[in-house]
């Protein structure tokens, strides 16, 4: 019987690493399935672009995964059982319950709320899809006329916020930050940034902490700040699908693991993306990025392949480089970091740095149908029972 391989989730880190396990491993000893709870593969860090009126390309996982081999269910993970084994989703067909033998947990994450009373019900955000799509609905109910509450201060927000300003210039746009907008950039790219904000007309609220969304706005401070819309961008949290099943997880919810992605609970499962919890190479958490989804799903890749096929595993870089912020169509920033994450003096800003990331967005989607570009085309055989290997 071939040996049965889960993923949970298509984004950047699980469908990468889908299909180069399908291209690196034997068909004939290796069953590869992948549960997204979209057919295709989203673009997620374009969902800002989407939600303000812009439309993406469709990436149907049938396509990306053609001539794999790997079966794609379109579903919803309701639990995970390390214990048993098994997984259970939710489908078109009804409940279904699979058994695997390796379990690759890459589910993402999604907007946090952080208690704040009203954001499930009022706000919106850009962390999925169908988030997006009902943002851009609401925007084309404002028509020409209209204000816009973007809340958060990270990268997000940001995008976000000029996005939105820059698509729609007819809307009013406002951003309110717990603390000072860009505070993190290095000189010279916190002026381009707050440059840009003036440029695009967007008020700035800072050191400003919202306590309540409305149908009407929000409050902060006992303060009321009126909106016919709130984005919510105030961070990012895992899915607690994680935490209920028993693996060894953060406070947060993220799956603590081992250097090579192996949760330290359960050792046939492995993480890659937003839900793993893991030191990178300076010794601080690596970010929930798409840059920490490249690295981690490139080391639990090599790990699965290694443990399974008791080939030698190759150590993957977790080396944070720098923030790469949008803003708006023709503008953005490319802040370096040193090795303590801590922003350097120098950025790249401006229309290269636009042209930067959209290069990166366009190679990063291209890498998902080619993941083994560059690599040798061999595909490598079980070892029976599996073998732990070691890291070359």
């Amino acid at each position: 019987m071939p040996h049965r391989i889960v993923v949970l989730g298509a984004g950047y880190a699980g469908a990468f690493s889908a299909g180069l396990l399908a291209r690196r491993l034997h068909p004939d000893d290796f069953e590869i399935t992948v549960i997204n709870g979209e057919s295709d593969f989203v673009e997620r860090l374009r969902l800002h672009q989407l939600a303000a009126g812009r439309d993406l390309r469709h990436r149907p996982l049938t396509e990306i995964f053609a001539g794999t081999g790997i079966r794609v269910r379109v579903a919803r993970v309701t639990e995970v059982d390390p214990d048993s084994r098994t997984v259970t989703i939710t489908e078109a067909a009804g409940l279904d319950r699979l058994t695997y033998d390796t379990l690759l947990y890459a589910l993402g994450s999604t907007a946090a709320d952080h208690g704040v009373p009203g954001v499930a019900e009022y706000a919106f955000h850009v962390a999925a899809r169908p988030a997006a799509l009902r943002l851009r609905a609401r925007l084309d109910e404002l028509g020409d006329s209209g204000k816009v509450l973007v809340v958060g201060g990270n990268l997000t927000a940001i995008e976000a916020a000029t996005e939105i300003a820059d698509s729609r210039p007819e809307l009013r746009v406002e951003l309110a930050t717990s603390g000072e907008l860009g505070g993190w950039l290095g000189e010279g790219a916190r002026r381009h940034l707050l440059r840009a904000f003036d440029r695009l007309g967007i008020a700035v609220r800072e050191h400003t902490t919202v306590e309540r969304v409305e149908a009407t706005g929000a409050l902060a401070g006992g303060a009321a700040l009126a909106a016919d819309a709130i984005v919510w961008a105030a961070g990012f949290a895992v899915h607690p699908i994680a935490a209920a099943s028993g693996l060894a997880v953060t406070e947060e919810g993220r799956i603590a693991v081992d250097r090579q992605m192996r949760s330290v609970s359960h050792p046939d499962v492995y993480v890659a993306g937003d839900s793993v919890f893991v030191l990178g190479d300076n010794g601080r958490p690596l970010p929930m990025s798409c840059a920490s989804a490249g690295f981690t799903a490139m080391q639990a890749t090599a790990a699965i392949i290694g443990d399974r096929t008791g080939r030698a595993i190759s150590k993957t870089a977790l080396a944070y480089v720098g923030n790469h912020i949008s803003l708006g169509r023709d503008d953005a920033i490319f802040q370096v970091v040193d090795g303590d994450a801590r922003s350097k003096s120098w950025a790249l800003r401006g229309r290269a740095a636009a042209r930067v990331k959209s290069a990166i967005l366009a190679s990063a989607a291209w890498n998902l149908s080619h993941p083994s570009f560059g690599r040798p085309t061999r595909r490598y055989r079980a070892v029976a029972g599996g073998k732990q290997s070691v890291a070359a």
